[in-house]
């Protein structure tokens, strides 16, 4: 017999009954598991609180997990200012009410949640960037935390990561201030702003979108000023449905009934377009030949058959919108966005034609362009 061989044949039998013991031990602390949960000794009331060990034994396995799945990417920058305004104004939204915001305390109810949420202001600096996206995406089992609305909008998630970057070192005004994008009540010859007709749901439309007092603030949000009703009531709907994809506009068109919506389309219809400054620079080369001849020998049709003034009414008109945000949902598309809509299923296939460039060109050019429409169209 072999000297190796000798050796295994001790070990089997060494390790035999520690194998048998530890199996037995597992077998009975399952059972003494199971015999707790059948007697309901263990009380499931969030007023009880944890037993301290499984309080500890759940937080260390949450921080490990965290840390184990949070992927090893290289995040936008998180000092954009149009980034931190979109996240602000969903944290606003979404979050705020369960974690407080600055100047604001965490609501009672909130509070006496098990586990509790934490006040972020004091948390955010616990974890990495990707760890802070991770848990804004996917969420967290057993504590009331939902995963994003949409798994395929990263972008929307990187936006509130970096408003968390920011919100610890936050004034309370300087939340106000990006979370409501709140405008000056006499922005024009001192005659104040009067929504006169303008349906409640507005206010809550405005802190991204803007309204009749100016466009967004944010040039990651659209210019909804003067669009078409059918192509702004078409788009509300398919958030409402889920057809159309995102997070953010997910939630915020969740409460609306569907005279809400007409009624928002009409409104922002009828809003006259923001004044821009124009670009002449931008008004010429790559980008306008984009927009009015395409690009035959790729197959990309101009943009201008389905954009124009003159197109149908459930398309978006792109003279005066923002390049930031026609530069995204080119490259949303480009990274795999499915085409659930009737006009996804035509801008799908053309976005995945276009290069880093063409994309570039095209924003910039139809953001150069002055926006006409308005009057309710």
């Amino acid at each position: 017999m072999s000297r190796v061989e000798a050796l295994r044949r001790f070990l089997v039998r060494r390790w035999k009954p520690i194998a048998a013991g530890a199996a037995a031990l597992a077998l009975l602390a399952a059972s003494g598991g199971v015999l707790v949960a059948w007697s309901g000794l263990y009380s499931v009331a969030a007023s009880k609180g944890h037993w301290l060990v499984i309080d500890r034994f759940l937080r260390f396995g949450m921080m490990n997990s965290v840390e184990t799945h949070a992927p090893d990417v290289e995040p936008p920058p998180l000092d954009d200012a149009d980034l931190i305004r979109l996240g602000a104004a969903h944290y606003y939204a979404g979050c705020a009410y369960c974690h407080g915001a600055p100047g604001l305390a965490m609501t009672p109810v909130a509070q006496h949640m098990l586990p509790a949420p934490p006040d972020l202001t004091s948390h955010v600096s616990l974890w990495t960037d990707q760890e802070l996206f991770w848990l804004v995406k996917h969420g967290l089992k057993y504590t009331g935390m939902p995963g994003w609305p949409v798994q395929n909008r990263d972008d929307e998630v990187w936006a509130v990561v970096a408003f968390l970057r920011q919100m610890p070192d936050m004034t309370q005004q300087t939340y106000r201030d990006l979370a409501l994008a709140e405008v000056e009540a006499e922005p024009q010859g001192g005659e104040e702003i009067a929504r006169g007709n303008a349906p409640d749901a507005v206010s809550a439309c405005a802190r991204c979108h803007g309204d009749e007092a100016g466009p967004p603030k944010s040039e990651l949000v659209p210019v909804l000023h003067g669009q078409p009703r059918e192509m702004l009531e078409n788009a509300l709907r398919a958030y409402l449905s889920g057809e159309r994809s995102s997070g953010i506009m997910q939630t915020a068109a969740s409460g609306l009934s569907s005279d809400e919506v007409a009624e928002l389309a009409v409104y922002y219809a009828g809003l006259e377009p923001p004044r821009r400054t124009i670009d002449t620079a931008a008004l010429s080369g790559h980008g306008r030949e984009l927009a009015e001849s395409g690009d035959p020998a790729r197959r990309i049709p101009a943009c201008m058959s389905c954009h124009s003034e003159s197109a149908l009414p459930v398309y978006p008109r792109l003279a005066g919108q923002n390049a930031r945000y026609i530069a995204n949902r080119l490259k949303a598309w480009q990274a795999g966005q499915t085409a659930r809509t009737d006009t996804a299923a035509i801008m799908v296939p053309i976005a995945r034609l276009l290069t880093d460039d063409d994309i570039a060109a095209v924003s910039d050019y139809f953001s150069s362009l002055p926006q006409a429409g308005g009057a309710g169209r």
